[in-house]
Parts: C-alpha cells; structure tokens; sequence
C-alpha cells in the first residue's frame, strides 16, 4: 500500500492545486485596462452594454448588473415586496447569502430539504413547508445543476409565490434547452473569481417581467431615477434632473468590472466545454468506487458545473471527512466542503432554528467534499487529482 504524504510519504504532485481558480488571459485584461483609459470608471456605457450581453446570451428580457451576486438575491428580494411576517423557502445546502437575503428584508427564511441524490431543492418538500404566509421561494442550482424547473414553477403558481433562482453557480447551464437566466420570474448570477465566470465581484439579476426590472434598478442604485416614467413629481427640469422615489442600495457595478465580465463571456462557451470534460473524466473513474457517491444529474438540466463533489461514504471508510480532507491536502490536492447548513450557524441558532429539520441536507453534508475543478486544469491535473483520491481511499477502506 502507497504511504500518504501526511504519514511521510512523497506527495502525488509537487505545487498544490485548488479546488477553484479564474482563468483571466491577456484579452480580460485589455479590456479592462481600454476602460481605465477611458473617461467613464463606473455608471458608464459598459455596464449598460454587459446588461444586454448578459439578457442575449440567456434569452430573458432585462438584465440588471450589481457588484456581487449577494447584492443581487438582496435586490431581487425587494423586488418581490418582501416584508416582516412574510416566509420565503429556500436550500439549506448552500452558502449563507441565499438565507441572508431573506432576513435583510426583515422576512423569515423557512428551510425546505434536499433530494439526497441530485442535491437540490426536492420540490415535496417546498409544499411541505408552504404556508399562509409564504411569499416566494428561493431554489439554488447547486454546483451549477438546475433545480426542476418545471416543477417549481408549477408550485409558484398554483400558490401565488414568487420564483427566484439563485444560479451563482449555474450561468451557461441550461434546462430543457432553455438557458438559466430566463426561466424564473427573478434569477441572480455571482462573478465571484471562482465561479464560471469573473470580474473580480459582480453579480447581476435577469428577469423577463418589466415591474420587476424597474424595481431592481430602483433597488440597486440609491432608489434614484432618470426615468420621467418613474417620477412622482411634475417638476422635470432639466437632463441633469433624478427624483428618489424609493429607498435602493448603493449595489452599482463598475465599468471596467463589467468589460472584465463581457471579456470572459467570449470564452463561456469553452469554459463550459471544460468543465464538463473533465466532470466526465471524474465520473468515469469515481463511479466505480463504492467508497464514493457522486452527485446525479436530472434528464432537463445539461449542466456548466461549477463545483464537482464526492460524497464519501464514511461506513465503508476508517477515516473521518476531516481525515480524509487533511490527507488530500498533503498530496496538494486542496478540497474544500459546500456547503455546511445555513441553519446551523450560531446566528441562525439564534434566531430559533435547530438541527434536524432537515436531515437529507446534514446527511449529505456530513460526507461531501469539493474536489478542483476549473477549466485552467490540463489533463495531468485531473490525473492527478484522480489519482490522490484513489491513494487516499485505498489507505483507508475497511478491509
């Protein structure tokens, strides 16, 4: 049996490797310094221009650019009206944003579990949790695979709820053909440096509903408009003339942010490309390793990924997770875990949540690590990363 690197033995490759990483080429970077030439930094033409980028290449109407995808699950919760005493039901698998969005509107998040398979938002139990006050839902595409679509949607209509998608992780994924982006009435991106896709932050919103675009404009720049369709006051003056007509966020994006992100749209495609390249390459190996269990992928979703987990079966293994983690790192094989549940943070704690109301979310949890994936790996990193996961469970599988 091989020696791991954390027990003294020679680790399986000589730099470390992340589990996330940009890709940023001399064309992001043109782009970017071509703005910082320019007269306009930020409330520029570029922004506007990456809004209708962004509204072409998904299909939906309006677009809405913000300076990072927790703006934008803010600004979409304003949009929705939401309001003390209102529920909004979302992930517990997920990064806190998803639920923090709700509380800053003073509303409460209500955790619906997940299908143990798949990952995401199970539809029963978003009915399960529907109540009188319910004012919309919240499904995240979990390491970029769609939620059901179809299903969820059905739900938000026969309840009067409104549909928001958190797709941080799902630009260039695509449901029944249909990209993300155009399929609920709210869906909001993240330009995070370790998603699909960057501008060092930003976020954005789409939806293909005309009230909703107004009230994300309003929401994400001071409440403040140029538009005479939206001011309350007879007294237009002038070019140079804004009415506030709402209380909004200070969330606006910057131009050379936004020509950064344009930039990387060029190569979407190609990330996409190599992402599922190498899921497939992953899928092939840990699929035959019954210490292992990978994510399922429903039939409607053609997914861009952008996290690839396994899910250790720890019955089978003489290892904790964190053993198993530590053990990774040392062959330079840097992992990380999405996500641990919102509700179990103290602050949620706090507020009265517990543990165990959802258990398919903190059983999946208990196993899941994230392993690298991004489109800079060449095919001797994936190697590699294959290659460590299998010294590490043949070190410690029951014998």
């Amino acid at each position: 049996m091989e020696k791991l690197a954390i027990n003294g033995g020679l680790p399986v490759r000589k730099e470390k490797i992340f589990y996330g990483h940009q890709f940023v080429d001399e064309g992001d970077i043109q782009a970017v310094n071509e703005v910082l030439r320019s007269d306009y930094l930020t409330c520029g033409p570029k922004v506007e221009e990456m809004e209708q980028c962004l509204a072409q290449y998904t299909g939906a109407k309006y677009a809405v650019a913000v300076s990072n995808g927790t703006a934008a699950l803010h600004c979409a919760c304003i949009a929705a009206g939401l309001k003390e005493g209102d529920e909004v039901i979302t992930t517990p698998l997920t990064f806190a944003a998803s639920a923090n969005c709700i509380l800053y509107c003073k509303a409460t998040p209500v955790f619906a579990d997940i299908n143990p398979k798949t990952y995401n938002i199970d539809p029963e139990s978003i009915k399960d949790n529907i109540s009188g006050r319910t004012k919309a839902v919240i499904a995240v595409d979990f390491t970029g695979q769609s939620v059901q679509n179809d299903e969820i949607r059905a739900i938000c209509e026969k309840y009067h709820l409104i549909f928001i998608e958190d797709a941080a992780h799902a630009i260039a994924t695509t449901y029944k053909g249909k990209k993300v982006g155009s399929l609920a009435d709210m869906t909001c991106f993240s330009f995070h440096p370790v998603k699909t896709i960057t501008g060092g932050e930003g976020g954005a919103i789409l939806t293909n509903n005309k009230e909703f675009y107004q009230k994300l404009v309003l929401a994400h720049a001071h409440g403040i408009t140029h538009n005479k369709e939206l001011m309350e006051e007879a007294s237009y003056e002038g070019s140079w003339y804004y009415e506030q007509v709402a209380l909004g966020y200070n969330y606006r994006i910057t131009d050379f942010q936004a020509a950064f992100i344009m930039s990387q749209m060029k190569k979407l495609d190609w990330f996409a490309k190599r992402r599922k390249e190498i899921v497939k390459m992953y899928n092939q190996e840990f699929s035959k390793i019954p210490e292992i269990n990978i994510q399922e992928e429903i039939k409607e979703s053609d997914t861009c990924p952008h996290l690839y987990t396994i899910r250790l079966n720890l019955k089978k293994l003489s290892c904790t997770r964190r053993e198993f983690f530590d053990a990774m790192s040392a062959e330079n094989i840097q992992c990380q875990v999405h996500y641990i549940p919102v509700y179990w943070f103290p602050y949620y704690k706090k507020l009265g949540y517990e543990k165990g109301i959802c258990p398919n979310a903190e059983e999946v949890y208990r196993g899941i690590i994230s392993i690298p994936l991004y489109p800079k790996m060449d095919n001797q990193d994936v190697e590699d990363v294959i290659y460590a996961v299998k010294k590490v469970i043949a070190y410690y599988k029951k014998r």
